[in-house]
Order: structure tokens, then sequence, then C-alpha cells
């Protein structure tokens, strides 16, 4: 028989060993077991989450272009979820049982402590319905939140969109939770930390049924969300609505820029659409929908759309060769068409002229002194050094680089120097006559209409210019930085006068080829393009006016269109005359341009 003594040290560590297993366990359950916490807690109170306004949107006379309207998200703990008529729930919702418990899987799935979105988007009449229901529904509770209204169904492109955040988003970004949302593209997405403020929270004694008993600790946990800022935009509502009316069934784009400033006054691009459609629970249908039109009207082709330039770009090349000292204003190059072709025209005496005609073989040999300078006796060498000297001046003027006006997914261009023709041919395999196609804005060049409204401001300003922008101000505060930073390039402005000249005789003299631009009160100067292209040529046209005092620099682009001078200038004309006077005088051109279907919603041109 075992010793009394020690059987009773052997009893005591066996209760001893239970009591610490007891005290372990229930200090695991109390201050280790999270989804004991998380169960009690969500079990007595509810954190709702206060979405704060998001910032409104207007147009540089205060008119209102975007606002927020009213939401609601019918929310779910499946935890609390009690027995109900499921029946009844899915017809004040529009939705079947298959739905319904998708959705209550869905919600499981996330979390079944936490609440997360049932069912998002609930309208003001589902509401209404739904409110005389809610005291069954344990479980169920509705959160209000904001949807977009677009009040002018403009700039659709420009603005941008709203939608739910995807899985980078959630992951790239702290602030938002499942079921956010947040700006997808355009002025929404560019100016996102801008325009949604901060979110904010109340917490809410619940009782075993869901229902909220008043706040929690009398709202010491409580936070306020902060509403987003508001932004005042550059663009011209009422010059932005008539753009649009113009490029009516036809693709292409118009950029209009205030020279003295830079703040872009109407950025159209066409085939536009109701920014409307992209908000609501419909928003992925008419999304898919507008990514398979056949007009790509998802594309902001005035920033993400790059063209040969074609006439226009023959400007750039005057001024680099005028710069370099390789021409003169008054020098003479003969209309050789056996160099390249042209159109009959009188003899072009200087540069101002050949502007005026848009003589191709006089800016043949234009680019010909620009590349081959007689640097190295190899026309190999001489050639790679003379473009890399054009595309070194080219660039100051706004060519080859993302303007940064405020947009995502903003076009660089291309311009072709040394390094790209050494790629295509191999070092010292080509020369001026593989490239000479760049002199009259053809070849590898790409540029995009916000970049030839930019040059064209450029000119307007002999000079200098202000960085392109959309937004005015935020929160009532001007905008400040480079926006606001007079830049110069490295042209003479007596260069720029020249061309100036020459964009002048091309709008109001005899043989300009944008005499379809001429307002008889208002002097413009413009520049007609015909660019090349696989099918019809597009047409191209950059103005300013008045030629003395600019106060709109613009870039019209109309692709498949043909001649310059025949779409381009007078839509052009028309947007010029409405922005200085407020109303058009040509009635009949403006009906013309208006009625004219240049592109269907078949993709048929």
């Amino acid at each position: 028989m075992k010793n009394p003594e020690s059987r009773k040290y052997t009893i005591g560590g066996i209760i001893l060993i239970i009591f610490l297993i007891v005290w372990i366990k229930l200090l695991n359950l109390q201050l280790l077991d999270e989804s004991l916490k998380t169960s009690s807690d969500n079990n007595s109170q509810r954190r709702v989450t206060v979405y704060p306004g998001r910032g409104l949107i207007y147009d540089r006379n205060g008119v209102l272009l975007v606002c927020n309207e009213a939401a609601y998200d019918l929310m779910l703990v499946p935890k609390n979820m009690k027995s109900f008529d499921t029946l009844s729930l899915c017809n004040d919702l529009g939705i079947d049982k298959d739905d319904f418990y998708m959705r209550l899987d869905k919600c499981k799935t996330y979390s079944n402590y936490r609440p997360s979105v049932f069912f998002k988007q609930i309208t003001s009449a589902q509401y209404a319905k739904l409110q005389e229901h809610m005291y069954r529904l344990s479980g169920f509770f509705v959160q209000s939140r904001t949807l977009r209204r677009y009040t002018e169904g403009i700039a659709a492109q420009v603005l941008g969109d709203v939608g739910e955040v995807d899985l980078e988003t959630l992951k790239g970004d702290s602030y938002y939770s499942g079921g956010d949302y947040a700006g997808k593209s355009g002025i929404e997405k560019y100016y996102e930390k801008e325009l949604r403020g901060e979110k904010g929270v109340k917490v809410f004694l619940v009782d075993v049924h869901s229902n909220i008993q008043g706040s929690y600790m009398n709202g010491k946990y409580d936070t306020l969300a902060v509403p987003g800022k508001d932004l005042t935009l550059t663009i011209d509502a009422g010059l932005q609505r008539y753009g649009e009316l113009l490029m009516k069934n036809k693709i292409g784009s118009i950029v209009a820029i205030d020279p003295g400033t830079g703040e872009i006054l109407a950025m159209v691009s066409s085939p536009a659409y109701d920014p409307q459609l992209l908000v609501g629970r419909q928003r992925g249908m008419y999304y898919d929908s507008l990514v398979n039109s056949p007009g790509k009207p998802l594309i902001n082709r005035a920033v993400s759309s790059t063209y040969p330039p074609g006439s226009i770009f023959k400007m750039a090349n005057a001024l680099t060769a005028l710069q370099d000292g390789l021409i003169k204003p008054g020098s003479f190059f003969p209309c050789d068409k056996s160099k390249v072709g042209c159109h009959g025209h009188p003899p072009a005496n200087g540069v101002a002229r050949a502007i005026q005609y848009s003589c191709n073989p006089y800016f043949y040999f234009v680019f010909k002194e620009i590349v081959q300078r007689g640097i190295e006796r190899s026309h190999f060498k001489d050639s790679r050094i003379g473009l890399d000297l054009w595309k070194k001046k080219i660039i100051t003027l706004g060519f080859d680089q993302a303007l940064d006006v405020g947009l995502p997914a903003v076009n660089k261009g291309q311009v072709p120097g040394p390094d790209y023709y050494d790629r295509l041919y191999g070092k010292h395999r080509w020369a001026f006559s593989t490239v000479y196609s760049l002199g009259i804005g053809q070849g590898e060049l790409l540029v995009s209409p916000l970049q030839m409204a930019h040059f064209c401001a450029i000119i307007a300003n002999r000079g200098f210019y202000y960085n392109p922008h959309l937004v005015k101000s935020i929160s009532g505060e001007p905008i400040s930085g480079a926006n606001t930073q007079k830049v110069f390039t490295p042209f003479d402005k007596k260069y720029f006068e020249v061309v100036a000249e020459g964009m002048d005789y091309v709008v109001n003299d005899e043989f300009g080829t944008g005499y379809l631009a001429r307002i008889n009160d208002i002097r413009v100067c413009g520049k007609t393009g015909t660019a090349q292209n696989s099918g019809k040529d597009h047409s191209v046209f950059v103005a300013f006016a008045p030629k003395d005092n600019p106060q709109i620099a613009i870039s019209v682009y109309v692709e498949n269109a043909g001649f310059g001078g025949l779409w381009a200038a007078p839509i052009s004309r028309l947007m010029i005359e409405k922005y200085i006077k407020g109303y058009v005088t040509d009635t009949i051109l403006e009906k013309r341009i208006v009625e004219s279907v240049l592109f269907n919603a078949d993709g048929e041109e």
C-alpha cells in the first residue's frame, strides 16, 4: 500500500493541473479569443460607417456639373440573422430566392460577425417599402451613402465616373473597404483623394433582435465624416455642350485653351455619351455596351489618342529652322513636285507664304536644311546629328511628353529621334531620305489633339505658355504651382511673328487653305492639315483668335473626314465665335456641320 503522504501530493498535483487548464482556457476565451470578443461586441454594438459627401464639381462659371443624391445599402450581420419571411424581402428588393441565397453566402464568406453589403444602391421607392418590414429582419440594417449625379450630361470623358473599388485598390489603400466606391476615370479618378473626403463612424447599442437602442456610450467613440473638396473646373459648360453638338455623328476631338492662363475651355471627344449611364446598379451593363460600341466612346481622344499631325507640324519645323539660322523669313524653295506631292498655288516667297499655301516641297527642303547641316561629311552621321538637334527643339513645344492636365491616361505621343531609327534600320544606315516625311508632319510622328492646341497657344503667345490644365480651384482656393508659372520656349519672339503672319494668310488671304474659318469682325489665324491615313484622310485644323489679343487657341481633329479646310476649319470658326461673342452669325454653316453624318452608331463612316 502506497504511502498516504505520497497519495496526498499526487491528488493535489492533479487538482492543480486541472485548475491550471481551466484557468488557461478562461484566459484564452476572455483575452485572446477574438471571435468571442467580436461575437459579444457585435451582439451589443453596431458600427455604422458614415460616408462623406463626395466633393461637387462646377464649371468655370459656377454651373454645377456633378452633385450627389441619396442612396442606401442593405447591410447584413449573418450571425444576428433570425428566421423571417424571405419571400417578402425578395419581393421588396425585386430578386428571387436563388439570388437571395447567393447574396447570403457572399456575406457569410466575408464574415459571420461583421456587417457587409447584402444589396447595394436601393432606390428611394425600395427603401420606403423596406422600412415597413425592417423590424422583422434581425441582422439587417440600412446604411446611407450617396451616388453621383451628372447634372448637365456633358464632358463624360473629362469628368469620368465612379465605381466599386477593385481588389488592387483595396490592397493598395487602407482607406477603402469592400463595397466602397472610388473614381475610375477622368477627373473623378485623378482627384480622388480630394473628392472622396474622410469617412466617419457611429457606434450604436443594439438589442438581441438587432434593433438599435441608442448611441453607444453617448457617442464617445463616434467620429464625424469630413466632406470631400469641391472642384471648379476651367471648362466652360456652354462651349463644351456646343462642341459636343458640332461633333455629333463624327469621330474626333476638340480642345480649346485660353492662351493667357493655360485653362482648358473645352475638351470634346466624340462619340460622347451621357455620364449618368455609369451610375447605379446598371453601370456594369452600360459599361459593357460602351466598351463594345464601334465608336469607342469611353476613350478620351483629346488626350489618349495620337495621330500624324499633318501640315500643322510644318510650323514647328519652320520655327526650328529659323531659330537655328538655317533659313530666313524670306527664304525661297521651289514647289518641286518630284520631291513630294503638292497642290497648285503661287510661288511661296518666304516662310509665311509657304505656311499659307501649305507647300509640301517647300517644307521638304526646310527639313533637309534641318537634318543635313554639313556638320559631318558622312550623310548618315550628319543626319543623325541634325535629327537629334531637331528633336531637342521640338519637344520644347510640348510634343513627346504627357502634359499633366489633371487627367489619367494622357498619351505622350512620339517624336522619333536618332535612337528610334537606329533600332529600326541600324546605326549609320539611315539618312534624310529615310525620314523626310517628318518635314510635312507624316511618317512616325504622332501627336495628340491636346498637344496640337497647346502648340497653337504657344504661337498665340509668341513663344511662352502656361501648362494646360482642367482645374481652376479646389474648395475655393485657386490652383498654384506649375500651372500658374509662365514658361518660355527657346525660340525668339520674332520667329513666332512670322508663323502667326502665315496663319493669318491661311484664313484671311486669297489662296489661303483655311478660308472657312474666317470671321468678319474677328481676326482668326489658323492652319489646315490633312493627315494621311490607311483609309480616308483625317481633317485637322488649329487656330487662335484674335490675332493681336488672343483669347482662345483651338485644335480640331475629325477622323476620316478628308481635307482639313472642309470640316475641321469651319468647326473651329464656330467654336471661336461662340466663345468670344456668345453666339454664331453663320447659322447655315452651323446647320451643315450639326446635321452632317460622318459616322453612325453602326460604325459606318
